[in-house]
């Protein structure tokens, strides 16, 4: 079994941090979400990997991963040249897939579920395509299953009277039998090729569709709040995980767990936590930082007022004026 991530989202939302690089490489927990998207399949014996991007991609991602090996899987670029939709990047893979059941992933969504189940559902002849679902809150903002006897009979987008609370999340597995389907939809009112719609398509055809419903971590990463969200709870769920790199330097520091410090950080005087995390080679000094998002090789020092809920992109520099009293006149 194949897998596919896709990453050619502009991540608009999130500029200015995906100005210089792609959606899917920014860090939760230190961590890129492309690269724990990565860890996902490989963690149920997929390692041959597809991921699709727009060509000025490429090369950052290529950059920060190659062709896999050192994850321990191999790694195809495709291109999807226009923002089309989740299911026009989809036939961009179909090539690739060869005709082979296979994983499809969001690559800006942090899932914390075991993808195990969906994949044995398509394996075991089970059903044409497998879905993960959530309960949420406000089922109006989602993609919303409408569930009978097991099976998925209805998918609608963002209904105003929706069938159920259950949300698609951005985990699939599917059998061949979903490119023609992609194939046989028109654009929706936004313009693009919906995963839905052809999903919808396989129910019409009379495809079995079968879902898993998971409590875990899911959260698509697509504005601050949400990156930042994300964070605290990747952390929160491996507090227990060693995050402080061999490599860091701390003196005369209080760290409140839990925390991720990055390679080569250097951090003096600091309270830092909890909920921070902290990229590679940066370097703090008196600084109170909490609930926060440190990219790589920021530079702070004396910065006045304690940092909370902020994120600081790459290689910033922030610097105040140490306090050393008022004299008396």
């Amino acid at each position: 079994m194949k897998g596919l991530i896709l990453c050619a989202g502009k991540g608009s939302r999130l500029y200015p941090f995906t100005y210089s690089r792609p959606k899917t490489l920014i860090p939760v927990a230190n961590m890129p979400l492309l690269q724990l998207a990565i860890v996902k399949l490989t963690d149920i014996g997929i390692d041959e990997i597809g991921i699709v991007v727009h060509p000025s991609q490429e090369a950052g991602i290529r950059e920060q991963f190659g062709e896999g090996e050192a994850l321990g899987a191999a790694i195809t670029y495709i291109y999807q040249r226009e923002a089309k939709g989740i299911a026009h990047a989809l036939k961009q893979a179909e090539a690739y897939i060869g005709g082979q059941p296979f994983m499809l992933l969001l690559g800006d969504n942090l899932i914390s579920a075991s993808l195990a189940a969906l994949k044995d559902d398509i394996e075991s002849g089970a059903a044409q395509a497998s879905l993960l679902l959530a309960e949420v809150e406000v089922p109006q903002d989602y993609g919303i299953a409408d569930i009978r006897d097991r099976r998925i009979v209805g998918l609608e987008e963002k209904p105003q009277e929706p069938k159920s609370n259950l949300a698609v999340l951005g985990a699939y597995a599917f059998a061949k039998e979903i490119f023609a389907a992609a194939g046989d939809i028109r654009p929706s009112r936004r313009g693009e090729y919906e995963i839905t719609d052809a999903i919808q398509r396989l129910i019409d055809w009379g495809f079995a569709v079968t879902y898993r419903v998971t409590d875990q971590l899911n959260i698509d990463v697509g504005t601050m709040d949400r990156w930042l969200r994300a964070n605290r709870k990747l952390l929160a769920a491996e507090a227990a995980a060693d995050r402080i790199h061999g490599t860091a330097r701390l003196e005369g520091c209080t760290i409140i767990e839990p925390v991720a410090i990055g390679k080569g950080c250097v951090l003096k005087d600091c309270r830092i936590g909890p909920y921070v995390s902290i990229g590679a080679g940066s370097t703090l000094e008196n600084c109170s930082i909490e609930n926060s998002i440190i990219l790589n090789g920021v530079h702070a020092k004396d910065v006045p007022f304690p940092m909370k809920n902020v994120i600081v992109g790459d290689r910033a520099v922030l610097a105040g004026v140490p306090d050393k009293g008022v004299e008396e006149p």
